[in-house]
């Protein structure tokens, strides 16, 4: 079969049917603020108070991450109008650098990106619904494993239903962070006589002085704030799928990125007003000490259920944009063709879901059984997400130079100054995550010298169905 031949090779596996533009931009937004917003605004920000050192240093961290997160956005929003395609950045890569990078990024997605961060997420969802209701000494694997059955049994009903479930989830999450909000505003119209920990806010912020961090803790600040804002990326994988792609893609991206950045800086608002500066930096639990401090112990039970419905979305939208990818794989490669089977009744790559749902389910297992070995393993996440991400930038620069004639419906602005300056952040964090996370570093390399065994394994077996 020749390489240039992807249709025939469709034929040959059954993969006639294909993708169908069936989703708005209500939707798109809905997929995109659910993957962004998850567990880490609950978590993050008591970090960065800690890194960043003063409160408007603190801020401006957040405001900064909306802002690169938008540059980023435009660059993304070119190549996925231009390049509308269920792979997203794995078309991308595959088009600027050849299959090789391709799989690997891929791999990397499969094996630890997207299926780790469901297991995570899951487990987060069942700590926090144990915390609720305890169903003995299994109970936080469980919870785990029956979100991740539970919301693949959803996608696997089809897009419109995944779709129309996220709608829900995330209206109930962006609740749940207006309610921390309200906490912030509750604790405000107390005045003079607010608690005691007002009058500790505001001598933390005045004793924090307004000094600016060093370098090195500015990045590592930046860190775990982009990590909160990730996610709006995934958007790409929308692309074949996404009614007017040319026009919607970038409304999508601008509305859910608008709407995150105005919601992270008014929750640490309300926790840098609830409890401090240091109160935030010494917080394990920022969420809940804001709300036990506002509403008594009904509000650690409140947190309790947001943290586990942030989980819940998260999942659902991760599971949405991920199992497109190992589509797209199985479209390129024979020897994986049944991934790239597309399910035109129900609008789904079906067997990819059930593949990423069992390697999920699978470490689940291996989490409950080393929870330590676990935890190492997905904080390599930081550093690949970085490197690729880097490499999808890079890639909107190589595609202009060698695809000029491809139609572009939207250009980013200042070309190519935007993708150069989002390339250098992308690089940055790179660095700065490679110092922060030494050995899931080295866990990383480790997975993805195993993608490189398994690519030569695979030329073995067989040329991809197609050349880019």
């Amino acid at each position: 079969m020749a390489a240039s031949d992807p249709a025939r090779f469709a034929q040959r596996i059954g993969a006639v049917a294909a993708p169908q533009p069936v989703l708005g931009v209500r939707e798109a937004v809905a997929i995109i603020v659910g993957i962004v917003i998850g567990a880490g605004i609950f978590k993050a920000p008591s970090l960065v108070a800690q890194f960043t050192g003063s409160p408007g240093w603190m801020l401006a961290a957040w405001a900064l991450g909306g802002l690169v997160s938008l540059i980023g956005a435009l660059c993304y929003a070119e190549l996925a109008s231009a390049y509308p395609n269920a792979g997203g950045d794995y078309h991308f890569l595959l088009r600027a650098y050849g299959r090789r990078i391709a799989f690997l990024f891929a791999w990397a997605r499969f094996s630890v990106i997207t299926t780790g961060s469901i297991a995570l997420l899951a487990f987060v969802f069942g700590d926090y619904m144990s915390a609720l209701l305890r169903l003995g000494p299994w109970s936080e694997a469980l919870y785990a494993a029956a979100a991740i059955a539970v919301l693949g049994w959803v996608n696997l009903r089809g897009m419109r239903f995944g779709a129309a479930t996220q709608n829900w989830l995330t209206a109930l999450e962006v609740l749940g962070l207006l309610l921390v909000v309200v906490a912030g505003l509750y604790l405000l119209t107390q005045g003079a006589g607010a608690p005691p920990v007002v009058d500790a806010a505001k001598a933390a912020a005045e004793a924090s002085g307004s000094g600016a961090p060093g370098w090195s803790a500015f990045g590592l600040a930046m860190v775990f704030v982009l990590l909160t804002f990730g996610g709006w990326n995934e958007a790409a994988y929308l692309g074949a799928e996404l009614r007017d792609v040319s026009r919607n893609m970038l409304r999508a991206l601008m509305i859910s990125i608008a709407l995150i950045t105005a919601l992270y800086l008014l929750v640490n608002w309300a926790y840098l007003y609830g409890l401090g500066l240091d109160g935030m930096a010494r917080s394990n639990a920022v969420a809940a000490d804001l709300l036990s401090v506002a509403f008594g112990r009904t509000g650690e039970s409140l947190v309790a259920a947001m943290v586990a419905l942030a989980a819940l979305t998260s999942i659902n939208a991760t599971m949405i944009v991920g199992a497109r990818t190992n589509f797209a794989v199985g479209q390129d490669w024979p020897a994986l063709a049944s991934l790239g089977r597309w399910d035109a009744g129900r609008n789904a790559p079906v067997n990819a879901l059930l593949a990423q749902g069992l390697f999920a389910l699978l470490l689940v297992a291996l989490g409950t059984a080393t929870r330590g070995g676990f935890q190492t393993m997905v904080d390599f996440t930081a550093p690949v997400f970085w490197t690729f991400f880097l490499l999808s930038t890079i890639a909107l620069i190589v595609l202009r130079r060698r695809e000029p004639q491809v139609p572009r419906p939207f250009e980013v602005p200042f070309y190519p100054l935007l993708p150069l300056l989002f390339a250098a952040c992308c690089a940055y964090m790179l660095w700065s995550s490679l110092a922060y996370v030494r050995v899931g570093a080295l866990v990383g390399v480790a997975v993805l010298a195993v993608g490189g065994l398994l690519l030569i394994v695979l030329n073995g077996r067989g040329a991809p169905a197609r050349a880019v």
